[in-house]
């Protein structure tokens, strides 16, 4: 049980740094809870779907997964920061989700290596239900202590809060590309 909380608190990093990331960048209160519940249940989802498909399937999607997860998350963040630095001060650039399938892309992409993690605990046989609940609970306290600490320091850092979002989502991005 120990080792999945380890495991859990891993792989729910990525959700934790794109969480501050958008709550730097200004989102709403009010969003916050459908920002958890739906980075909690793709978290959670994704190492079930890997235990169900098999090993099979590990060897294509496994060896690659952080990697191209990563350099999706480092473009995003490229991109936010280019944005910030491009537009006009005037013009509003919070970086939020638009729509909550919007929302369900940003966090599949952030959880795709957890196909991987599936895999490695379907050899461990740990009860799906199990791995479920405590995947999803551990990346919802993540991505709520992200935003929560995003929107404190967004207000703290002012017209810059979507670029130093940006920032965090790119080294995230490249962190996760490198396999941390």
């Amino acid at each position: 049980m120990l080792a999945l909380v380890i495991v859990a608190i891993s792989v729910g990093l990525d959700n934790f740094g794109a969480a501050a990331a958008m709550g730097m960048a200004g989102l709403p209160r009010h969003h916050f809870a459908r920002v958890v519940a739906t980075f909690a249940v793709i978290e959670a989802i994704f190492p079930v779907l890997g235990i169900l498909l098999g090993r099979s399937v590990a060897g294509s999607i496994g060896a690659n997964a952080k990697l191209y997860a990563g350099l999706v998350l480092c473009a995003v963040g490229a991109y936010t920061i280019g944005r910030e630095l491009l537009a006009p001060e005037s013009e509003s650039k919070v970086s939020r989700p638009r729509s909550f399938a919007h929302l369900v892309v940003l966090g599949s992409i952030l959880s795709i290596d957890n196909f991987a993690i599936g895999f490695a605990l379907g050899a461990t046989k740990v009860s799906i239900v199990v791995a479920f609940v405590v995947l999803g609970v551990v990346s919802a306290l993540l991505a709520l202590l992200g935003l929560e600490l995003g929107a404190r320091l967004g207000r703290r850092t002012g017209r810059w809060s979507e670029a130093l979002g940006g920032l965090l989502l790119l080294g995230v991005g490249a962190a996760i590309a490198a396999g941390f």
